[in-house]
């Protein structure tokens, strides 16, 4: 959507959050992307303050989560379950719903596998592989 332009995507979050509470009309995926904020509560402060946002790193090492990058897996889950691709994956994620009792919760859980995936196929200069992802999620929907 916004290639490795960081700041781009970051600016695109906050507006996406005036527009929200302003109460404007949003696009689909505008929709998605207030939905996904509406559920993060602590880091809606964050997307207040477009200059603080665009400048802020965040460090693992410290602890610390990067919201964006957090909120992100989330929309693209939300896009893998709206296609059903990898196919099969909006069967795990119900049966993940089932277990955990709550959508958000699957989607944490979905999350290590999507990231788990991800580094792999960056490690590899590779296709994140969706076999993989798929079989990682099942595995985890069983053990839930």
């Amino acid at each position: 959507m916004f290639g490795n332009d960081r700041n781009s995507l970051r600016r695109y979050y906050c507006t996406v959050w005036s527009k929200a509470g302003a109460g404007q009309p949003l696009e689909p995926l505008e929709r998605i992307i207030a939905e996904v904020i509406r559920a993060h509560p602590e880091y809606q402060p964050v997307l207040t303050d477009s200059e603080a946002a665009l400048g802020r790193e965040y460090a693992p090492e410290l602890g610390e989560t990067n919201p964006f990058l957090h909120m992100g897996m989330h929309i693209a889950i939300q896009e893998q379950l709206g296609g059903n691709r990898p196919a099969g994956i909006l069967e795990v994620y119900q049966q993940l719903c089932r277990r955990v009792g709550d959508s958000h919760a699957a989607e944490h859980q979905m999350m290590e596998c999507l990231g788990e995936t991800l580094w792999e196929a960056q490690r590899n200069g590779a296709e994140p592989d969706e076999r993989a992802y798929l079989k990682r999620l099942r595995r985890m929907a069983r053990q839930a």
